[in-house]
């Protein structure tokens, strides 16, 4: 049984969001940021994390574990996020409280 997801993966470090109604949770460890992914863009997601699927999708989030083997298997230090606004984020886990944590990396990409 395959599990529809609100992304997909592209590349080594590329995850692309698909669903408009579902946001995505990025999590990268434990002790990183998380970042929480909308249809207008990236913001940091402050929030308690879903205990489970169904907690999750009742608040319209998917929780995107970076490390689990179902998405990339490793932390990573550098991400790319393709938006539905139609922009490309590059994350950069080793700059974080920096203002080039998160940046636009790529505009239209689409």
């Amino acid at each position: 049984m395959t599990i529809e997801r609100a992304y997909i993966k592209s590349g080594r470090n590329t995850i692309i969001h698909k669903e408009k109604k579902i946001d995505l949770v990025i999590v990268n460890g434990d002790n990183q940021p998380k970042i929480k992914v909308t249809h207008s863009g990236l913001e940091p997601f402050k929030d308690e994390l879903p205990r489970n699927r169904r907690e999750a999708k009742e608040r319209y989030l998917e929780v995107v574990q970076v490390s689990s083997n179902e998405v990339f298997g490793e932390m990573k230090r550098l991400l790319f996020i393709q938006a539905l606004d139609g922009k490309e984020y590059k994350v950069d886990y080793s700059k974080v409280g920096t203002k080039l944590f998160v940046r636009i990396h790529q505009d239209s990409y689409l």
